[in-house]
């Protein structure tokens, strides 16, 4: 190891970029999630991803096409506000993965159970070794480097999202053009297809479907390891878009139109919804294929996330804001103390989830209110783009978002307050948690947000000259 930043010899291609950008939010996870609303899924992903997910995909790919080098939003937050708040918005980003990776190694766990012993889903010893092992696989593979990690994320993406999908949309259309009747309410009126967003409940339903489109900006901690980055990013962007908005749509309607609305039940699993939907065709033996197929997409989610934000928290420590342990990279570029310290965390927290008593309330409680960490991230960075349009106009930017700075605020504008509302529904506890107390909810909220996001604030408050000395040193 040394403290050089290396540069990685092997670039990664604008295909690679497609696969690692689509693997960080692409999951077939959320279809049954939107098979539930029904026909409401149209306004609610039309919203979403008008509202959400189009300025996310547009103005990060302004960014990384002005400013591509290592460590995407943290980056894009320092070059608008300054060191302090882009190492805020780098935290922001990375600490909503060390929960959510927890959730999505528990998902893993209960898929591979659901296809070769149900019965070892409800064994918390099994959930946890999955959990760890899976974690510290990954860890250790993608330390071999970006070529590596792409690779992984290509595989499991085509395998566990890709096909899983096609043979979803597939039967699905057989059905439909079969005659058969479609278990989704076609009435034409207004609130069979607008929610009615007057009860908060439905507000935080929508706020649920528009997380399903987040994380699109997170391949852009990688701008530096790409092949012409100012050309290729807001390719990958497209593709991981399309992909991301086909797949959910397309996947909730094939089984809205099976699987009778009072049986989707997102609190039995989604592989439950999944089982319905394959024995409506009697191919009941496709069910434990897709367990093991969802759960090798989710593996490579989070193999993908191992090396996201971390790469911009690299950035961070090569600035000088983080110790000098935490600037070690090994000859492939990868910041390995970080990865070991993250691993490390991942596991304690899975310990906590599974072994402690009555922890998954608390936990979910924990993994909301990072949710909403991840939110204020999303403002920082849109209005890194509206700042960056005054501050610096000169920076060439392959790509920009139309309409000149009208258009920049228009946009920007429209995530902002569209996340900001999210924020505020984050406040309402989903029903599915059975929370009695909503003052303790509310407080825990507020109190472990002001908590989490004063840690990098503190950090940079009280760091070391000589962390940016012996990093100036070494080079």
């Amino acid at each position: 190891m040394n403290n050089k930043p290396v540069t990685p010899p092997n670039k990664i291609n604008v295909f690679t970029l497609v696969m690692i950008t689509a693997a960080f939010a692409v999951s077939v996870r959320n279809i049954p999630i939107l098979a539930e609303t029904g026909m409401q899924m149209i306004f609610l992903c039309l919203v979403a991803v008008l509202a959400f997910l189009m300025p996310t995909a547009l103005i990060s790919a302004e960014l990384a096409t002005g400013w591509p080098q290592k460590g995407g939003v943290y980056v894009w937050v320092k070059e608008a506000f300054g060191d302090r708040i882009g190492f805020l918005a780098i935290w922001m980003q990375w600490v909503q993965m060390v929960f959510g990776m927890v959730m999505i190694l528990s998902f893993v766990a209960g898929s591979l159970a659901f296809a070769i012993n149900p019965a070892l889903a409800g064994n918390k010893f099994y959930v946890l070794a999955v959990i760890v092992i899976t974690y510290w696989i990954l860890t250790l593979l993608n330390m071999r480097g970006m070529k590596t990690s792409g690779w992984i994320s290509t595989v499991c993406l085509i395998g566990g999202v890709f096909i899983p999908a096609i043979f979803i949309i597939g039967f699905g259309l057989v059905y439909i053009f079969g005659g058969n009747p479609i278990q989704l309410n076609l009435s034409l009126t207004v609130s069979n297809f607008i929610p009615d967003l007057s009860k908060i409940t439905n507000i935080a339903l929508l706020a649920g479907v528009i997380f399903i489109y987040a994380g699109i900006e997170a391949s852009a901690s990688h701008a530096a390891e790409v092949n012409n980055p100012q050309r290729n990013y807001p390719i990958a962007i497209f593709f991981a878009g399309l992909l991301l908005i086909l797949i959910n749509i397309l996947g909730g309607f094939a089984v809205g139109a099976v699987v009778p609305h009072n049986e989707i039940s997102l609190t039995a699993g989604i592989m439950e919804a999944f089982k319905i939907f394959f024995n409506r065709f009697n191919v009941s033996w496709l069910v434990p294929v897709m367990a093991l197929l969802a759960g090798l997409g989710a593996i490579g989610q989070v193999s993908t996330w191992v090396v996201g934000p971390v790469k911009g928290l690299l950035a961070t420590a090569e600035n000088g804001d983080l110790p000098p342990i935490m600037q070690k990279v090994n000859k492939n570029g990868i910041p390995t103390t970080m990865l070991i310290i993250q691993a490390a965390l991942i596991s304690l927290f899975g310990l906590m989830f599974i072994v402690i008593p009555n922890i998954n309330t608390v936990f979910l409680m924990m993994l909301n209110m990072t949710i909403l960490l991840y939110l204020i991230m999303y403002i920082l960075m849109l209005a890194a783009g509206i700042r960056l349009r005054y501050s610096a106009p000169n920076v060439p930017r392959t790509y920009k978002v139309p309409g000149g700075k009208l258009g920049m605020w228009l946009i920007a504008g429209i995530g902002i307050v569209t996340s900001i509302l999210a924020i505020f529904v984050g406040f309402f506890p989903p029903s599915q948690m059975h929370i009695t107390d909503i003052r303790f909810y509310v407080l825990f909220l507020l109190f472990g947000t002001i908590i989490f996001a004063a840690i990098p604030l503190i950090i940079y408050q009280f760091r070391r000259p000589s962390w940016k000395e012996k990093l100036q040193g070494g080079n």
